[in-house]
């Protein structure tokens, strides 16, 4: 059963049987919104970048993105760069994948962002979406939709972080401006 969330929203990353998560994918899909011209509607391709910002104390110690697709422990993983989009309500356009054992015990937070690497603003942007998916079995445990549009560039969606023995999600829904992660740090620290 998957939950939809809002934005503040946190769940509980166990298993509906009360087992423990293994593995997840956070799924990121979007379109691009039509515009209006002079010779009726038209789309522009839109290139977001999904980016997992690994955290220690409070203390970024990795990133995993298109240009670093591994975490340097090999915990974390993107499966590649989604130039244009076109997924939206359906499936996921980039993934990163996060096997929850092997992250290790002082990583205590992954936050997750996607940006306009091209500098589009969201009002370009259609059915955009994250989710987080149970890896082992194919199962959508939460979806966060992006709303709204907006000026901005960049959203930090959400948190995976530990909560006792297992993990929780917070789906943040913050917007924000900046084409790279390292534009979203001052942004991203409030939420640790």
């Amino acid at each position: 059963m998957t939950v939809n969330m809002t934005k503040g929203q946190a769940i509980s990353l166990q298993k509906s049987d009360g087992g423990t998560l293994t593995s997840v994918r956070m799924g990121l899909g979007w379109q691009a919104a039509p515009r209006r011209g002079l010779f009726g509607s038209r789309t522009r391709e839109i290139d977001l970048d999904a980016s997992a910002v690994l955290f220690a104390d409070k203390q970024p110690v990795d990133v995993v993105f298109f240009r670093h697709l591994v975490s340097d422990d090999g915990s974390v993983k993107h499966t590649g760069d989604n130039l244009v989009g076109g997924a939206g309500s359906g499936g996921d356009d980039e993934a990163i994948l996060v096997d929850l054992q092997r992250v290790p015990v002082h990583i205590d937070q992954i936050v997750f962002t996607v940006n306009s690497f091209t500098g589009q603003t969201f009002q370009e942007v259609q059915n955009a979406f994250c989710r987080i998916v149970d890896e082992t079995n194919g199962q959508e445990l939460a979806r966060y939709t992006l709303d709204g549009g907006g000026q901005y560039t960049a959203q930090i969606m959400a948190k995976v972080h530990r909560a006792g023995s297992g993990w929780q999600m917070t789906a943040l829904g913050n917007p924000a401006n900046g084409r790279t992660f390292q534009d979203l740090m001052p942004s991203i620290l409030p939420h640790l």
